[in-house]
């Protein structure tokens, strides 16, 4: 596909057809004319009919079940572009910030993923993450481009392809929510870089309305992604946080259920992260980053 950019889009769908419609026309306005690939989950609201009648030229990705977050590792694969945004159903990406991106990536090559600075709503909000993730302690790296971290925002992040897929990409078992930090854990341990970088910028227009479920999901992944990669003192501190909290708190108690019947599977797939890695976890704790 020469006349393509370097970069494409995976958008990870599931039931909010008005809202992907909103999204790929402001994808479809980008001046990078990025491959464009919504990666559906099971949709049953007519998001796959609306994508072939009214936006012909965008690839969809018709996923048989809901796969959550792991939509974008299929995404990515069904993508052969060296760079991969993602996009949710209701971000996109400022016009010149992919070009940028695809700048970055070629002149650092170990540069695995970038996080963006992401703007929020009609008043484009700086979100919160951005001064979190400027100011991380983790700070520059001679070969890399803006600050080393180890988060970000999935709406706001644009990856190297071969990267991420070395890495595992999203991990099956968080599934949805907060599943960011394991991926940025992996990609580390693989040997890649993950920075902040401010002059790529994503835009997030988020429903008003909070997602129900969402803070038990975050605080199981965030358990299960310490049984997954952090020692074994640590990982059972948190349990026994959670465990603590839940005797009052029924996202908590949510989370330590669901949490306990998938340990079984991280156990099986635990892999430790290397020693620098783990430092480099460490620090982020202890000065709140």
């Amino acid at each position: 596909m020469t006349d393509h950019h370097p970069l494409g889009v995976v958008i990870a769908t599931r039931d909010r057809r008005d809202r992907l419609a909103v999204t790929l026309r402001r994808l479809l306005d980008l001046p990078e004319r990025p491959e464009i690939l919504v990666a559906d989950n099971a949709s049953a609201d007519g998001t796959r009919e609306m994508v072939a009648r009214d936006f012909p030229q965008v690839r969809v990705l018709a996923l048989p079940v809901n796969h959550g977050a792991l939509a974008r590792n299929h995404g990515a694969r069904a993508l052969t572009t060296p760079y991969v945004a993602f996009s949710d159903d209701d971000s996109w990406w400022a016009p010149g910030s992919l070009g940028r991106a695809a700048e970055l990536f070629d002149a650092h090559p170990r540069l695995g993923l970038i996080a963006a600075r992401t703007l929020v709503g009609p008043a484009a909000t700086p979100d919160p993450l951005n001064d979190v993730l400027a100011r991380s302690p983790l700070g520059p790296a001679t070969d890399l481009p803006g600050t080393q971290v180890l988060g970000f925002l999935a709406c706001g992040a644009v990856v190297r392809r071969s990267a991420y897929l070395d890495a595992g990409g999203f991990h099956r078992l968080l599934f949805f929510g907060g599943e960011e930090t394991l991926l940025a854990y992996d990609l580390a341990a693989c040997g890649w870089g993950v920075t902040h970088c401010p002059e790529v910028v994503a835009h997030h227009h988020p429903a008003p309305a909070p997602r129900t479920g969402r803070p038990a999901l975050q605080r199981r992944n965030a358990l299960l992604t310490a049984w997954l990669r952090r020692p074994v003192p640590y990982a059972l501190a948190r349990t026994g946080a959670l465990a603590a909290d839940a005797r009052g708190d029924h996202h908590a108690r949510r989370a330590l259920r669901e949490a306990l019947v998938r340990l079984p599977a991280a156990l099986r797939d635990r892999r430790p992260l290397p020693p620098q890695v783990e430092r480099a976890v460490r620090l982020l704790e202890e000065t709140g980053a």
